[in-house]
C-alpha cells in the first residue's frame, strides 16, 4: 500500500523508471513554471507498488511567494466523476439498482423528458420537441450517453436553454437542479451518441434518492473515511483556506480573467460531474483503489469484477460528438478507457483509463504496466498541453 506522505521517498530504478527520465519530466513542467505558463504543480507515479517520482514544484497561489505544497488543495472539477461513478456502483453492488433500469425508475422527473429537434421554419430554425425512442438509463448516464449535455460545448439551440436556465449554478440544490434538466429537451436520442454532459450531475442527485443522504455525506461515510481521503469535499473549511491552490489571474495565453468555482463556502449545489476538492494524497488513495481493483488499506470498496466492468469500453459503435474523447479511446463507467494502441496521439496502453478537470487536474491507471499517475495543478487555459505532455513523458520515463 502506498501512503503519500512528505516523508515518501521515490525510487525511480526500483519502480522500473529511468532516472533520466523522470529529470527531462521534471524539467518541463520546471520549464513551464519559469514561463510562467503554469503556476506549480504536484506529480506522482506509482509503478509496480513503488513510487518512481513525487515531485512538488512552483506557487500555490501565484500572486503570493508561498510554495506549493505536497497537500495543497484543487479544485478538481470533473476527477469528481470517476468518484461518484464509483458511488453509483457501490450502489449497484448492493443490489440497488441495475444498469438498465431507467433513469425515471428512481428520478420521476424524466419520465416525460422530450428530445429536442431543430427545424427550418422559413428564414428561422425552430426546436420541437419530439418523445425519444427510448428512455435513458443508469447506464446512459454512466457513460454519458443519455442525450444530455453541456451548455459549455459549441453553440446550440439546448445548450443555450441550459445556459440561461443557469443549471449549473452553486445556488440550485441537485434536486432542484435535475428537476430543471428533466424539463429541457434532450440534445441527442438515448443511446445514439457520447456527448460529455451533466450527466453525472443527474447520477449525483440519483444517490441521494436511493441512499436518502446528500451527496457529500454519502461520499463521505461510503468512500472518503474509509480510504482516508481527509481533505476530499464539496467545500475547504476556512481553516485549511491557506493551502487552497490558485490559478494566475489573467490566462498567460489568452489574457482572459482566470474564475474558478468558489469552494471557501458551502453551497446548495453538490455537483457530481465537478464540484470537489481534493489533495494529490487523497487522489492518490482513490487511484490506487482503482488499480487495486477495489481495495485500499484494508477497505473494499467494489469487487474486482465491478472495476473490469466499469473500465471497459461501454461504447462499441456510439461514436463521439466532441474530440472530448480522442480517436483510439471509447468510454466505460466513468473514464475513457484506451482501445487501441495507435490511432491517439498520445502514449499509453491498451486497457489504461484516465479523466482530468477543466482546471488542469488528472490521473491515469495503466494495468499493463502495473502504474498509475496523477497530476494536479491550476491552469485551466494550459490543460490541453501538458495533460498529454505528462503523459508522455511518464511513458518516456519506462525503462524496464
Amino acid at each position: 500500500m502506498i501512503d503519500v506522505s512528505p516523508t515518501t521517498l521515490a525510487d525511480p530504478q526500483k519502480a522500473g523508471l529511468s532516472s533520466e527520465g523522470i529529470e527531462r519530466l521534471r524539467g518541463a513542467f520546471t520549464g513551464l513554471i519559469d514561463a510562467r505558463r503554469l503556476p506549480g504543480c504536484v506529480m506522482l507515479i506509482v509503478r509496480r507498488g513503488v513510487v518512481g517520482l513525487l515531485d512538488v514544484q512552483g506557487r500555490q497561489d501565484p500572486a503570493l511567494a508561498a510554495p506549493m505544497r505536497l497537500d495543497s488543495i484543487f479544485r478538481i472539477y470533473s476527477m469528481t466523476k470517476p468518484i461518484v461513478s464509483v458511488a453509483v456502483m457501490m450502489l449497484f453492488e448492493r443490489g440497488r439498482l441495475l444498469l438498465s433500469d431507467p433513469v425515471a425508475k428512481y428520478l420521476p422527473e424524466f419520465a416525460s423528458v422530450q428530445l429536442g429537434v431543430e427545424r427550418e421554419d422559413g428564414s428561422e430554425r425552430v426546436l420541437e420537441r419530439v418523445p425519444p425512442d427510448r428512455a435513458m438509463t443508469v447506464q446512459d448516464l454512466l457513460r454519458h450517453t443519455s442525450g444530455l449535455t453541456y451548455e459549455i460545448l459549441p453553440r446550440a439551440t439546448v445548450r443555450g436553454l441550459y445556459a440561461k436556465a443557469e443549471v449549473g449554478s452553486q445556488h440550485k440544490s441537485n434536486a432542484e437542479q435535475v428537476s430543471l434538466l428533466a424539463s429541457m429537451p434532450l440534445m441527442h436520442q438515448p443511446g445514439a451518441v457520447w456527448e460529455y454532459s451533466r450527466a453525472t450531475d443527474v447520477l449525483g442527485r440519483l444517490i441521494e434518492v436511493l441512499s436518502g443522504q446528500s451527496l457529500g455525506e454519502f461520499l463521505r461515510r461510503e468512500i472518503f473515511v474509509p480510504l482516508g481521503m481527509v481533505d476530499t469535499g464539496f467545500d475547504v473549511p476556512a481553516s485549511q483556506h491557506g493551502r487552497l491552490a490558485e490559478p494566475f489571474t489573467v490566462d498567460p495565453d489568452s489574457g482572459q480573467p482566470v474564475r474558478l468555482i468558489d469552494v471557501r463556502t458551502p453551497h446548495a449545489a453538490q455537483s457530481g460531474g465537478g464540484g470537489l476538492a481534493s489533495t494529490l494524497p487523497d487522489y492518490a488513495r482513490f487511484t490506487q483503489m482503482l488499480a487495486n481493483h477495489g481495495s485500499f488499506g484494508g477497505a473494499r470498496l467494489l469487487g474486482r469484477k465491478t472495476i473490469e466492468l466499469m473500465t471497459a469500453d461501454h461504447l462499441g459503435d456510439i461514436k463521439p460528438t466532441t474530440e472530448l474523447l480522442p480517436p483510439g479511446y471509447g468510454f466505460g463507467l466513468g473514464f475513457a478507457v484506451r482501445t487501441h494502441a495507435g490511432i491517439a496521439s498520445i502514449a499509453g496502453s491498451v486497457g489504461s483509463y484516465h479523466w482530468g478537470g477543466i482546471a488542469g487536474t488528472q490521473f491515469f491507471v495503466d494495468p499493463a504496466e502495473q502504474m498509475f499517475a496523477v497530476l494536479m495543478t491550476q491552469a485551466p487555459g494550459q490543460r490541453d498541453e501538458f495533460r498529454p505532455l505528462f503523459r508522455n513523458l511518464v511513458y518516456a520515463a519506462l525503462d524496464a
